[in-house]
């Protein structure tokens, strides 16, 4: 048994003074407020539940100030992400996961979502474990100290009626039976889910689309959606329909699956992925650095889509800026002010978050969910002043204000370091073995 105290702490019913967590098993069993310390680890400033990344591209990290030295788009972004996917082998990638998931976890996150399509070796030639970059990446999360959900991807296509290129060819099985007899090779555990995605209906052909859906039913599942007009403009182009149509008729639309960026969207779009209770998962650092644009966040959530947050590409690992850009990126669509409240902020990035990706029983503090503990500091000159309430946390804290964190009761990070690891420098060493 392991107790942590809080000075403050964000609570199912709203923020709670002196609240004590009592931890078994990797659980609450049990929280109490205006409670003394006794023996617990102190927690000071505000403690909020675990956040969960839900769109993550591990080795996007490595293109971080890098991609940022001239005019473009998201294409011509892309050949730069290739160069580094045709870099990486199963040690690199571990190395370098490892690092980020560290990052990740000093920014108050315990649980990701890993967008996994770098499947094989360069020309596609498979490893002698099919699974080697997937369980590459489980194993970096579960040395970092952080819980995944590796999102196996099926990549076949090039774009629309096109073939995978030479960089692609990593990504591809060929087609989406193969990658199901692969993603079979996976098992998950209590930290580790294994769940399902599309990379895109540019990278999944519509007649595909389904046996992606039904292959593994009980499993998170998702997919890029609408990211670019030029993706929109193809699919109209080919198939008559916008992407979300496509993936509607696919039956790949539910309550399981997760709609990533979800940005050009038509109003009939909107309807289908709310009446399917379909998450939109928004990265809006990502989709500002690529120039793709501000989606629809007020108009999914009032019909019936749940917001969840990403990283994506790591430009910045921040989910309290995600949070807060969501509000402020709508500010700057509609030129008015309070679309979305901290609170609906925060529970996209914990419990509607963990949900996404298949952790179910986290992101709460209350009884019976996994103890997930993220300590703010009050004094920063950020937090400082602000009352220490949930806008706090949405409206003024960031990553750098986080100095503890805990995961499924382990205490990973103390004093805004992690307890295993020194991230920075494995961060530089990581990225500078793929980047020569």
């Amino acid at each position: 048994m392991t107790t942590y105290w809080c000075e403050t702490a964000l609570l199912p019913g709203g923020i709670a003074s002196r609240v004590l967590v009592t931890v078994e098993d990797g659980r609450f069993t049990a929280v109490e407020s205006d409670a003394d310390p006794g023996d617990a680890t102190v927690l000071h400033g505000l403690v909020v539940p675990g956040l969960a990344n839900c769109h993550s591209h591990a080795f996007h990290r490595a293109l971080r100030g890098r991609t940022q030295t001239e005019r473009g788009t998201f294409w011509t972004w892309r050949e730069q992400m290739y160069a580094v996917a045709a870099a990486l082998t199963p040690d690199t990638y571990y190395d370098l996961a490892k690092a980020v998931y560290g990052e990740m976890l000093l920014a108050g996150i315990t649980a990701v979502g890993e967008f996994h399509y770098l499947h094989h070796a360069p020309g596609g030639h498979r490893y002698d474990d099919p699974n080697a970059m997937g369980a590459a990446l489980i194993t970096a999360a579960r040395d970092a100290g952080i819980r995944i959900a590796l999102l196996d991807t099926c990549y076949v296509a090039g774009g629309i009626d096109q073939p995978v290129n030479e960089v692609q060819r990593r990504f591809s099985d060929g087609d989406a039976s193969a990658w199901a007899s692969r993603v079979a090779g996976l098992s998950g555990c209590d930290d580790v889910v294994i769940g399902a995605a599309a990379h895109s209906v540019r990278g999944v052909p519509q007649d595909q689309l389904g046996a992606v859906a039904s292959a593994f039913p009980d499993v998170p599942l998702h997919i890029h959606l609408s990211e670019q007009v030029a993706e929109n403009e193809a699919c109209l182009a080919a198939y008559g329909r916008t992407p979300a149509q496509v993936l509607d008729e696919a039956g790949f639309l539910s309550g399981r699956t997760s709609a990533v960026h979800a940005t050009h969207l038509t109003s009939v779009d909107i309807g289908l992925l709310g009446s399917s209770a379909t998450y939109s998962c928004f990265c809006p650092t990502t989709e500002r650095d690529l120039a793709d644009g501000i989606g629809p966040s007020v108009q999914l959530r009032d019909a019936g889509s749940p917001l969840t947050l990403g990283s994506d590409s790591h430009a910045g690992i921040d989910l309290f800026e995600e949070m807060r850009a969501v509000e402020l990126d709508e500010r700057l669509a509609t030129q008015e002010r309070g679309h979305w409240s901290a609170p609906e902020l925060l529970k996209a990035a914990t419990t509607d978050g963990h949900r996404s990706i298949g952790f179910e029983d986290a992101g709460a503090l209350e009884v019976g969910s996994r103890a997930d503990l993220v300590a703010l500091r009050g004094n920063t000159v950020r937090t400082a002043g602000t009352g220490g309430t949930a806008e706090t946390a949405v409206f003024a804290a960031t990553a750098a204000d986080v100095s503890d964190v805990v995961v499924s009761g382990n205490h990973l990070v103390a004093d805004g370091k992690h307890t295993r690891m020194d991230v920075a420098a494995e961060l530089s060493a990581s990225i500078a073995a793929v980047t020569r």
